[in-house]
């Protein structure tokens, strides 16, 4: 009986999550990363039941998928030596620093600073993210203005100074205190872009820049990750999304890529190769749903991501997805990917050698983004 049971809660949970994810996208853009299906079930079964019953659900789910998945084997991974952190001193001219770097600071200081960049990519400002680590530990991207001065800075590892005392793990809490109100809209020409209290992160203007604050909210909203940006770049993005082009598509994945060792590495896990066939299969699948108009895992032909790889002559002894919409930068879509548990989960099994990133844009130039992770 107590089997019968089991299964029967399976098949609910499967049947009621899969309608789900095969709504038409384009009737709604999902700024705050929300990936359950507690919502839709709420208003039927009460919110104290849902929690419950929908944790039941999760956990067989992610069991079933894991061992479909899985194979034991010896996997052969890239851990980095640690490396020293820099010592940190507090700014001079703006509210943060990384790494010693404020907005203003010119290249030349930078690169004594951080050394060569590693690589730079397009990014949706218009400029180039250049990017800095060590083996993805201090790891800082940098923008410069036409005089090869800072126009923009982020980092996600331990490098932020503050004359308020903020830092890398400090609470929300303290931040608001220190920086005030964070914004709650941000307008740009005749448009104004609404700011959702549950998106993880704080925007603040402080004299001549912005500064993003992006919260770990599976660690009690401690910062995570920054991000500065001067108000003139800023401004000059005068839509939400920048128009999708092969080199934006280029940046937005390597960024992301980047992004995803660097979170991997900052918990303790292994460094990710790239694989260009399981990024190709990644991308296939980022343009169809931009195409057709769709969310979901299993494309419109009912074929599922290891469906998928497999089709591509991708030989896996583990494998798993995540798949974001709507973000509007590589940042904004990592930094959400890892608010969001299941997410968080997949991009830190240890398991996993290479991995492969897709983007696509629709029409309006939303991306759509497809993390592709595998173990050979």
């Amino acid at each position: 009986m107590r089997r019968f049971f089991l299964l029967l809660v399976l098949v609910i949970g499967v049947y009621l999550a899969k309608p789900l994810w095969e709504e038409p996208v384009s009737n709604y853009i999902d700024l705050s990363f929300l990936d359950s299906v507690d919502e839709k079930i709420e208003s039927v079964m009460g919110k104290e039941s849902v929690t419950t019953t929908m944790s039941s659900i999760r956990n067989t789910v992610n069991q079933v998928a894991l061992y479909i998945t899985s194979k034991s084997s010896e996997v052969e991974q890239l851990i980095p030596e640690k490396v020293d952190k820099p010592e940190l001193d507090k700014p001079q001219q703006s509210a943060l620093s990384i790494h010693n770097i404020e907005l203003g600071t010119p290249k030349t200081t930078v690169e004594a600073e951080l050394g060569e960049p590693k690589n730079h990519s397009l990014n949706e400002y218009g400029t180039e993210w250049f990017t800095y680590h060590e083996d993805y530990q201090n790891y800082v991207m940098v923008s410069f203005d036409d005089a090869w001065n800072v126009n923009a800075i982020y980092t996600n590892d331990d490098l932020i100074a503050s004359s308020a005392g903020i830092q890398y793990g400090s609470s929300k809490e303290d931040v608001r205190k220190a920086y005030g109100t964070p914004l709650t809209e941000m307008r740009k020409g005749l448009n104004v872009y609404v700011l959702q209290e549950n998106e993880g992160m704080d925007l603040f203007k402080t004299g001549d820049h912005y500064t993003y604050v992006f919260y770990d909210v599976h660690q009690n909203y401690t910062v995570t990750a920054v991000q500065m940006i001067t108000t003139s770049l800023e401004q000059r993005k005068k839509e939400m999304y920048a128009d999708g082009d092969v080199s934006l598509r280029n940046g937005f994945e390597q960024q992301l890529f980047d992004l995803t060792n660097a979170a991997r590495v900052r918990h303790g896990r292994s460094i990710l190769r790239w694989d260009d066939a399981i990024s190709e299969t990644a991308r296939k699948h980022s343009l169809d749903m931009a195409d057709n108009d769709y969310f979901s895992h299993d494309n419109l032909e009912g074929q599922s991501p290891f469906d998928r790889m497999k089709a591509d002559d991708i030989a896996f002894k583990r494998a798993g997805e995540n798949l974001a919409y709507g973000q509007s930068s590589s940042i904004f879509a990592h930094e959400g990917l890892m608010n969001s548990k299941g997410h968080r989960d997949n991009i830190l099994i240890e398991e996993y050698s290479h991995l492969g990133i897709g983007v696509a844009f629709n029409e309006k130039s939303q991306p759509y983004y497809t993390e592709n992770f595998f173990s050979k």
